[in-house]
């Protein structure tokens, strides 16, 4: 073939195009971001989870924002070219004055999916604002799903909390958990269930269920923001959280009768097939 043959040409101009395909496709760091509002710096009572639009809640939604702000800026200083923020509170947080840009944001329900928009194409989840399973003696307002009904739920016989319930639907798609934050018990969780590599930050430290050691906003606020970044550096060593299948469950939990009747303590048990509808159980 001739150097400079219109066949020889056209080969070159395909293959530089697949290249450059390649590389844009290579380029793209996706961040998944899942949050909670119990871990949140700042809160420490339900009072400030539980009744939407009360002035505690409004304030801790505030709180949420500013914590929510520090991490996607670090993830996006970090090289992430995309986060995706899911408003994961069960009464929502999310306000959408104070959205800092870098991110799209999930908010509302109800929502047809669990994890709405999480697929292969990311490469991490980050659990932001996240709390202990039930019955832990220094989590900050720790429960599992219900604190009112008191959830505990066990899955091949380990006992596990939310963190734990999320990582396993990201495991799903093959997402890794690569950052953690909440109260200290929330990191020493995170550490149990996904190893050293995840990244956890410690926002405060539980004294009781709803009772804590808090830390200076400015101060957790820098530390969210170099997690962050720490974490995106931290992917190629987190590895994807996963259950095996079919998942033997069992989950207790409380009956509420009228009020100054003795709860009634039930027990569930059975098989998940698969990490999509752990919640469904």
């Amino acid at each position: 073939m001739s150097p400079n043959s219109p066949l020889r040409w056209s080969c070159l101009v395909a293959l530089s195009l697949v290249l450059a395909l390649s590389n844009s496709a290579a380029a793209q760091l996706k961040i998944y971001v899942e949050t909670d509002l119990e871990g949140i710096s700042g809160v420490y009572k339900f009072a400030q989870t539980r009744d939407p639009e009360t002035p505690l809640n409004r304030e801790a939604r505030e709180y949420f924002m500013a914590d929510v702000a520090a991490v996607v800026r670090g993830l996006r200083d970090a090289g992430a070219t995309e986060v995706l923020v899911l408003d994961g509170h069960g009464s929502q947080a999310v306000i959408p004055h104070l959205m800092v840009p870098g991110a799209k944001y999930i908010t509302g329900v109800p929502r047809p999916e669990v994890l709405g928009g999480l697929d292969k194409t990311y490469a991490g989840v980050v659990m932001l604002g996240f709390h202990a399973m039930m019955g832990t003696p220094d989590g900050v307002l720790c429960h599992t799903q219900s604190s009112k009904t008191e959830n505990r739920y066990w899955y091949n016989g380990v006992e596990s909390g939310e963190l734990a319930q999320s990582a396993a639907i990201a495991g799903h798609f093959g997402v890794p958990p690569i950052m953690v934050t909440g109260d200290e018990a929330t990191c020493r969780e995170a550490r149990k269930f996904f190893g050293d590599a995840c990244v956890t930050v410690a926002v405060k430290k539980g004294l009781a269920r709803e009772a804590a050691v808090l830390y200076a906003f400015e101060e957790t606020r820098k530390a969210l923001y170099a997690g962050a970044k720490q974490a995106v550096a931290a992917i190629p060593k987190c590895k994807p959280y996963r259950f095996d299948l079919p998942i033997r469950a069992k989950k207790q939990y409380l009956i509420l009768g009228d009020p100054g009747s003795k709860p009634k303590l039930m027990t569930k048990e059975g098989t998940i097939q698969d990490a999509l509808h752990i919640l469904d159980f």
